[in-house]
């Protein structure tokens, strides 16, 4: 099976073909959606858009690395991530198009 990247302008073009709309209007759309998506999480908001997922921010404590290069010890910064946590319809619909494209999921080793 082929995979393919879906992007922002995907997103854009399907918007406007499914709307009737102009690009530049689902552009808008989009933009519009992200961003306020985008601002919530940074003031530690919570999104859930149902039967898609959740995006959450963790905080995660500094530790100790080490550099790949040298091998020396470094300290790791403390930092807030997004995470997101996939829905139980987005999971079965994945799980669905797996078994009927006739594909086992793969595996974490």
């Amino acid at each position: 099976m082929e995979k393919k990247t879906l992007t922002k302008s995907d997103i854009i073009e399907e918007l406007a073909r499914l709307r009737g709309i102009n690009l530049k209007d689902a552009e808008r759309s989009v933009n519009a959606a992200f961003d306020s998506m985008s601002k919530a999480l940074a003031k530690g908001s919570r999104i859930e858009i149902r039967g898609f997922g959740s995006f959450q921010v963790k905080d995660y404590d500094q530790y100790a690395g080490h550099n790949p290069k040298t091998g020396a010890p470094i300290i790791v910064a403390a930092k807030r991530l997004p995470f997101f946590k996939p829905g139980k319809e987005l999971k079965e619909r994945v799980g669905r198009k797996c078994e009927e494209l006739n594909q086992t999921p793969a595996r974490k080793s």
